[in-house]
């Protein structure tokens, strides 16, 4: 019974994981979910409660795994930037997911996952900062900031300069993202 339970969850979050990405949540119809999960509405207000917490429960799994997937290496920031960006590219939905969360939820209090993850990765650079390990030239928040960001770059280009330039290919673009991070921390 704890593994049908369990699978039907997954199923849901999976579903939801795509059509919170797709439409946003206000866009998001938990009867599409249902059917894509091959369940029910009932289901989700079983295991999720609303469809707000369904969202909350997705966006924690996606922070989860990109803390999981791609851990931060603080000997190599411009590689760990390179590894987001490329996680970014291989996972589109993670950057909608986050993009969704930025417009609908800006006035809710931060999920405690993703804010616990990246205090641990301030207090990580920070650390190595006091170490003499990383350039002290911005607080540890900001580098994390600007680390982040340059990650996602490529996935956040306006259409119309992808229309304009000529962006890189993929492989071209880690790169160029990896010794952006080197130039922000002055390493060579």
């Amino acid at each position: 019974m704890i593994r049908d339970a369990d699978a039907t969850r997954q199923r849901l979050l999976d579903a939801a994981r795509a059509e919170f990405a797709a439409n946003g949540i206000a866009g998001a119809r938990v009867d599409r979910i249902a059917v894509s999960a091959r369940s029910n509405k009932a289901q989700i207000y079983h295991y999720f409660g609303s469809k707000d917490e369904l969202f909350d429960a997705v966006f924690a799994s996606v922070v989860d795994q990109v803390v999981r997937e791609i851990p931060l290496d603080i000997s190599d920031l411009p590689g760990y930037a390179a590894r987001l960006a490329q996680g970014y590219d291989e996972h589109p939905d993670v950057m909608r997911l986050a993009t969704w969360q930025r417009l609908e939820r800006a006035g809710d209090p931060p999920l405690k996952i993703a804010v616990e993850s990246n205090r641990a990765k301030i207090a990580e650079i920070a650390r190595a900062q006091e170490a003499g390990a990383i350039s002290s030239r911005y607080p540890a928040s900001v580098i994390l900031a600007l680390v982040l960001h340059l990650a996602a770059l490529w996935d956040t280009v306006q259409p119309e300069l992808a229309a304009a330039a000529e962006l890189p290919p993929a492989a071209e673009r880690y790169t160029l993202v990896a010794g952006a991070v080197r130039d922000l921390l002055g390493v060579r």
